[in-house]
């Protein structure tokens, strides 16, 4: 069985735009691309890690355990075997509280990867190869994420650029997931259904190359 750990946040999560529901596990992308890599004969198990408000490494004034940093080589170590990891955070860094950009941001990103490769794993394991996901740009907030991420759009410009320069530079593959889909113009944050099944199956076949054939 080949384990994927999916490291991320409320737009992995699967939250639904405008409520506090959250989308069955075959309906989010994390689900949905377990689903194509299964039928494409791979012996895929996804392992979803995806909190609400994560950053990639700064905490939330208002809400404790939401830097990304913070437990990141023990959760590798818990889930190790692991053939990938899948790191797609970086939406929360822009929330109105935070004066940082694109480089604040793909920096981040830089240090989970070198946490996960720096990981206490029981000799003989893997250390596994991580994908950096781009999320996609923030939009016009809407509703009662729009205070909360107030000036995200302006922040975040340039984000998968800065995440595309930064995998070359670490040796990661990289996927835009602004290029397969918007934001839900319901609340210019998150995913709707429709939006996690395109990129859920489009990574579906960007992960299938990168894990042993079936």
């Amino acid at each position: 069985m080949q384990q994927i750990l999916v490291y991320a946040d409320s737009l992995s999560w699967g939250i639904v735009p405008t409520t506090r529901q959250r989308l069955p596990f075959e309906q989010r992308w994390p689900g949905v691309m377990e689903i194509a890599l299964t039928a494409a004969g791979h012996r895929a198990r996804v392992i979803e890690d995806c909190l609400n408000g994560r950053r990639t490494v700064w905490d939330d004034p208002f809400k404790p355990g939401r830097n990304g940093l913070v437990g990141l080589a023990q959760r590798i170590e818990i889930h190790s075997p692991l053939a990938l990891v899948v790191l797609m955070l970086g939406s929360n860094d822009f929330q109105s509280m935070h004066p940082h950009n694109a480089w604040h941001s793909a920096q981040g990103t830089a240090t989970l990867v070198d946490a996960i490769r720096r990981a206490p794993i029981e000799p003989g394991m893997p250390v596994p190869p991580v994908l950096i996901v781009a999320p996609p740009p923030i939009g016009e907030p809407q509703g009662p994420l729009a205070p909360k991420f107030a000036g995200g759009r302006e922040k975040c410009a340039g984000l998968a650029d800065a995440l595309r320069e930064t995998a070359a530079t670490l040796g990661c593959p990289f996927f835009d997931a602004g290029s397969v889909t918007p934001v839900s113009p319901r609340d210019g944050v998150h995913l709707d259904a429709d939006q996690h099944l395109r990129l859920g199956r489009a990574l579906a076949e960007v992960v299938a190359p990168l894990l042993p054939a079936p």
